[in-house]
């Protein structure tokens, strides 16, 4: 008994062409390579890779730490303008 189903879906054609050679040189085809992506993310339930977005600098992390710091009263922070130029003085 056939148990297996259609599966249509749209992608952009230099996508498609891309994954074909990768998949022809690792000897699978595209129904094959999307068989064992779903069977992955079965197995691990949910997408079988890391995926991120967009890292912010370190600086942006630093920035965001110390703000961070500040809030929670372990590092000082400045209630006007003149104390900060003082303090930027040093």
């Amino acid at each position: 008994m056939n148990n297996t189903t259609n599966l249509n879906i749209r992608i952009d054609k230099a996508v498609k062409e891309s994954s074909e050679k990768v998949f022809e040189e690792l000897g699978l085809n595209m129904t094959t390579a999307i068989n064992i992506f779903l069977r992955q993310v079965i197995r691990v339930n949910g997408i079988p890779f890391e995926i991120k977005g967009n890292i912010p600098k370190q600086e942006t992390i630093e920035a965001m730490e110390e703000s961070i710091a500040i809030a929670n009263g372990k590092e000082k922070g400045y209630t006007n303008i003149d104390d900060l130029k003082k303090a930027l003085e040093v």
